[in-house]
């Protein structure tokens, strides 16, 4: 059909448009907010000596999974350490903790928000199709337009597209609990609230935990792409190395960047595996009560 066609772009850039208009006071607040406590998280990373942090992050690596993850911590900071990618790899971690924050603040309860209601399950779901299968570059143009070029937009199109895993593992684990244990909560007389804190969070966690490491992962790709509108950090520093052809520069960079996604993996996934261990050992406890009572009833 010539001369047919529909005016996508015109759209978007009319709801744009209107958004800036609408919305621009509270984009300012918000992006007053990100920078602040960015800024703020930067400065406690990269104020103490290397050492101390890197005592304070083996430290707990130890208290989640022993000796052999705090040894290989501290020794991968070190290498970040001896290629001069110090100052650089705590800017990326402060970018990458608070978009990631902000990410599972908004996802854990849009997931059970889901998970609870069938009608906002299905409106959530193709918005998050949306958000994981468009290009993270897409999302630069108007985190540009609102919030500047910096660290915010970079944030901000780093939420946006971690977003998704842990709005979908949330509400994966919460409908995977066993419907017996919720009807014995229900049969004590357990308010929803009830059971919602004391019986389908604590079970759905392992599941929560594998859509906060996911949720890491995602914004730790994202670090590249935010470097390109002026975030700093590793991913400032990759830029700059693809600008000067500097294979050297890009290596220790992106080695760097491997290196805290590793550890922050090892660390949520041990996480993750603990309460996993732990939810097992309730979830037996609670149907052994289960059989008992009904035993009870029975003899009666």
């Amino acid at each position: 059909m010539d001369g047919f066609r529909i005016p996508l772009g015109t759209w978007a850039e009319a709801v744009v448009d209107v958004l800036g208009d609408v919305l621009g006071g509270f984009f300012d607040v918000v992006a007053s907010i990100l920078k602040s406590v960015y800024v703020g998280l930067e400065w406690a990373l990269s104020t103490p000596p290397f050492w101390i942090i890197i005592l304070v992050i083996a430290a707990i690596a130890f208290v989640v999974r022993g000796w052999k993850l705090a040894v290989g911590t501290a020794i991968g900071l070190l290498v970040i350490v001896g290629v001069d990618q110090w100052d650089n790899a705590m800017d990326t971690l402060a970018l990458v903790l608070v978009a990631a924050v902000v990410a599972i603040v908004v996802a854990i309860p849009i997931g059970i928000w889901a998970a609870r209601s069938d009608r906002v399950s299905r409106i959530v779901r193709p918005v998050l199709d949306f958000l994981q299968t468009m290009p993270a570059f897409v999302y630069l143009i108007p985190a540009i337009i609102f919030f500047g070029v910096g660290a915010v937009p970079g944030m901000i199109a780093t939420i946006l597209f971690a977003l998704a895993p842990g709005v979908r593992l949330t509400e994966l684990g919460i409908r995977g609990v066993d419907p017996e244990i919720v009807e014995a909560g229900q049969a004590f007389g357990a308010t929803p609230g009830r059971i919602l804190r004391q019986i389908q969070l604590p079970l759905a966690l392992p599941s929560i935990m594998a859509g906060v490491n996911q949720v890491i992962m995602l914004s730790l790709s994202m670090v590249v792409i935010a470097g390109m509108v002026g975030a700093g950090g590793l991913g400032g520093e990759i830029v700059r190395a693809i600008g000067r052809i500097n294979v050297g520069l890009g290596f220790e960079a992106g080695v760097s960047v491997v290196i805290i996604a590793m550890i922050l993996d090892r660390i949520t996934s041990a996480l993750g595996r603990g309460d996993r261990a732990k939810n097992v050992k309730k979830t037996k406890t609670a149907r052994d009560a289960q059989d008992a009572a009904g035993g009870v009833s029975r003899v009666r």
